[in-house]
């Protein structure tokens, strides 16, 4: 049964949000110029860098929780408070106040996408014993989606979960997991039916990722860090009584997780990468601003950005309103992506091959933003994905062949 929902003033709950985070933290410092920029699209940190990071964030996010802000979107049935996205939008804004700590890809995972979903779709039990304590940190959660051989087609996951008693055996290799090495529970897929079509054989389960058989080894990127990591199940045993949702119904619980990105329960979004203002600094300090191609480049990359920033306001405002943002989330990410690559490669052409040697430290910084960029064609769903949903939703073109969208699992052409 849904609860009704006493909607608040927004500009009296920002106020609000204000004057409690003006309680416990100091406002955040205006730049300076000996301020060295942040380019990197994905942090280089080593592993007790990362250490210290996650304690102080989570220090702030269960004090965050504990006054209310911390699951503001999820339903109050599920432990939120079951306010509109934008409310969630206005946390991340007024935290752009102050002195925040630095997030993570896993934090926002555990907050965002997994805490939610236990809370959604997990036992009484679970919920008593996990949903909590993921949302405030208490506990630290990754995903275990994507693999080798099912990134962007993840209902073609091969990852086996297999019926043992009052438990489940699972063998398989996960890939691209944020933050796994510091979790302590993983959110697993595992094709528990081989022998019905690939949507219907899923099973989702939350496993802890110290149990016997898990390994977890780190993916070193080319632009330095290593916060993604590869997860290898070598006959993990879990009990039932971790499965979320019925058995098969991994889809649903999917599609249902990669939802709540759209409607998390607000966090300071880190900058990625350079922006045009960063970029607009280098042309100034290469004395090149004035070149006429130059300010073609930079005035074009700005309009591009202006276009994802008001992208980026439609999909906020749609859920705001409780309707789906459909092909515009696709159409925000492609752009945020091109976006991105489009000023590592105006970076490269003003620095040259000064972005290859530290011979200015601020410079060689967009290095990191150079090196990153491509990545982020990939994370959170490709740009051929994103493109394949414009051309079918928006522009009604024929869609991709999916011959064996019917078939069995266990029987599908595996060339």
């Amino acid at each position: 049964m849904t609860t009704t929902v006493d909607i608040p003033d927004t500009a009296e709950f920002e106020e609000e949000v204000r004057s409690w985070l003006s309680t416990i933290l100091p406002v955040r410092p205006e730049p300076t110029p000996d301020d060295r920029p942040d380019l990197a699209v994905f942090r280089n940190l080593s592993d007790e860098d990362e250490a210290t990071l996650l304690e102080n964030v989570r220090h702030y996010r269960r004090r965050r929780f504990d006054a209310g802000y911390g699951a503001v979107t999820l339903p109050i049935e599920h432990g939120g408070r079951g306010l509109p996205s934008s409310f969630a939008s206005v946390i991340a804004r007024v935290e752009q106040e102050f002195a925040v700590p630095a997030s993570t890809e896993l934090i926002s995972v555990t907050t965002g996408l997994v805490g939610p979903a236990v809370a959604m779709f997990g036992s009484d039990e679970q919920r008593s014993t996990y949903a909590e304590a993921l949302l405030r940190t208490d506990l630290l959660a990754c995903q275990l989606f994507s693999e080798p051989g099912a990134g962007s087609d993840l209902a073609a996951l091969s990852c086996r979960g297999v019926r043992d008693g009052d438990g489940w055996v699972f063998d398989g290799q996960k890939v691209w997991s944020s933050g796994a090495r510091f979790a302590d529970y993983g959110m697993l897929l595992a094709r528990t039916d081989p022998d019905v079509p690939k949507h219907k054989g899923i099973t989702a389960f939350l496993i802890p990722l110290d149990a016997p058989g898990v390994e977890i080894r780190p993916i070193r990127q080319m632009s330095g860090g290593a916060s993604f990591n590869e997860v290898f199940l070598h006959a993990v045993r879990v009990p039932d009584s971790m499965r979320l949702g019925g058995v098969g119904e991994g889809w649903k619980v999917t599609g249902a997780t990669l939802a709540f990105e759209r409607t998390a329960s607000g966090s300071v979004t880190r900058k990625k990468g350079g922006s045009v203002v960063e970029l607009v600094a280098l042309a100034r300090s290469l004395g090149v601003l004035d070149d006429p191609v130059v300010r073609q480049e930079i005035a074009d990359v700005y309009i591009r950005s202006e276009l994802r920033a008001a992208t980026a306001d439609r999909v906020a405002e749609a859920s705001a309103a409780g309707v789906s943002p459909g092909p515009a989330a696709s159409v925000g990410k492609l752009m945020a992506s091109d976006v991105l690559g489009r000023i590592g490669e105006i970076a490269a052409d003003l620095l040259g091959a000064n972005i290859t040697a530290e011979v200015d430290e601020d410079q060689f910084a967009w290095t990191e933003h150079l090196l990153g960029s491509p990545g982020y064609r990939l994370a959170g769903g490709t740009d051929q994905i994103q493109r394949n949903i414009i051309g079918e939703r928006v522009l009604g073109l024929p869609s991709e062949p999916r011959e064996n969208r019917d078939q069995p699992w266990s029987g599908r052409d595996r060339r």
